[in-house]
């Protein structure tokens, strides 16, 4: 059986490899390149936190009885990726390689302390105290998610 943990630890190496293809392609100012792969990288990032907001962490928070805690901190740090994002299009914009190395050099730092937060905590807190029955729920409503 897929457990949350396996399926959304999946899902951020998924991004990262998009992102790495992004900033490989502005480190060698294929600028066509760059675009597709940035949106991509965007897409899969707002998609998975989608995920996590509207499904993860609302279960999460059903099973723990905590409403703040960890999902408010992953909440907030999802807003902080989110303007890195915001600058990043800016200088994809501007083809400015300068600037978007800088950003993606603190996205990655953000990404690599969130992704490990999430991958030991929430994902696998998710996995043990849901149960069989609403892990596969999640992962119902996960896969739907992904396939709209």
């Amino acid at each position: 059986m897929t457990t949350i943990a396996n399926y959304m630890s999946g899902d951020h190496r998924h991004c990262d490899a998009i992102f790495a293809a992004a900033e490989s392609a502005v480190d060698e100012q294929d600028w066509e390149l760059a675009k597709q792969q940035t949106g991509a990288f965007l897409k899969a990032m707002e998609e998975h936190f989608s995920i996590e907001e509207s499904v993860l962490f609302p279960a999460f928070e059903q099973a723990t009885g905590m409403a703040g805690g960890p999902t408010q901190v992953m909440r907030y740090e999802h807003q902080q990726m989110r303007s890195l994002f915001a600058e990043m299009e800016m200088a994809l914009a501007e083809t400015d390689e300068d600037e978007f190395l800088s950003v993606t050099e603190t996205l990655l730092i953000m990404m690599q302390q969130h992704n490990m937060k999430e991958e030991g905590i929430i994902y696998a807190m998710s996995d043990t105290l849901l149960g069989p029955e609403d892990v596969s729920s999640v992962l119902s409503q996960i896969h739907n998610i992904a396939a709209a």
